[in-house]
């Protein structure tokens, strides 16, 4: 079994204190992530068919500032453990996602009614772990740290949009980076919707 990550060893920072080596080490060559780039709710339309890879890597390079300490916005936080960069979590507003916003899905809006421009709601629509830190916690420090970022950036209230897990089933990582219900449960979230029979919409509230 492997040895649970803890917070001793995790240092999590917003993504233009880490340089984009490090950000790039952490989707990595294999598997949804690096071909994805968290561009899934940012481009309008199909994107695996509407951008190609490189264009993706330019847009998330953009969008997260890497390398750019005095950057004004970024897109997410990076997690190290033990000083080597190992995770990452997608943080903005929710009006930053504007195909999350159109609805193409019914995860986030279905049962709700709610201004979907307002931005003082965040949202965390990716987690990601790089390969070798798998299976030893690392979500749940993404995750508490991804509260942290949206309060003290003024965010009234927090969602996530996760994936319900069966103990004793496997399930990919393509399909668990939204992240899983328990993680939030365990950082402050509690269960608005259930929209469907896989998925739970986890929100935090901040107040005024």
């Amino acid at each position: 079994m492997k040895e649970p990550i803890t917070a001793d060893q995790v240092r999590v920072v917003p993504a233009n204190e880490a340089s984009w080596h490090d950000l790039t080490l952490v989707f990595g060559t294999a598997d949804y992530a690096a071909r994805c780039r968290c561009q899934r709710f940012k481009v309008l339309g199909w994107f695996w068919s509407e951008t190609t890879l490189d264009e993706r890597v330019e847009r998330q390079q953009a969008q997260t500032g890497a390398g750019d300490p005095g950057a004004e916005w970024t897109s997410g936080l990076v997690a190290y453990v033990d000083g080597e960069p190992a995770g990452w979590v997608a943080v903005e507003p929710r009006t930053a996602y504007p195909t999350l916003i159109q609805g193409r899905s019914p995860v986030p809006w279905k049962g709700r009614q709610e201004d979907r421009d307002d931005d003082g709601v965040w949202a965390v629509t990716c987690t990601i772990v790089r390969r070798d830190y798998r299976g030893r916690g690392l979500t749940y420090h993404l995750a508490r740290a991804s509260v942290g970022y949206a309060r003290d950036r003024g965010a009234r209230a927090l969602e996530a949009y996760s994936m319900i897990t069966q103990p004793g089933k496997e399930i990919t990582w393509g399909e668990l980076h939204v992240g899983a219900r328990q993680v939030f449960e365990e950082a402050g979230f509690t269960e608005v919707s259930h929209p469907t029979k896989r998925r739970a919409v986890m929100r935090v509230e901040f107040g005024t």
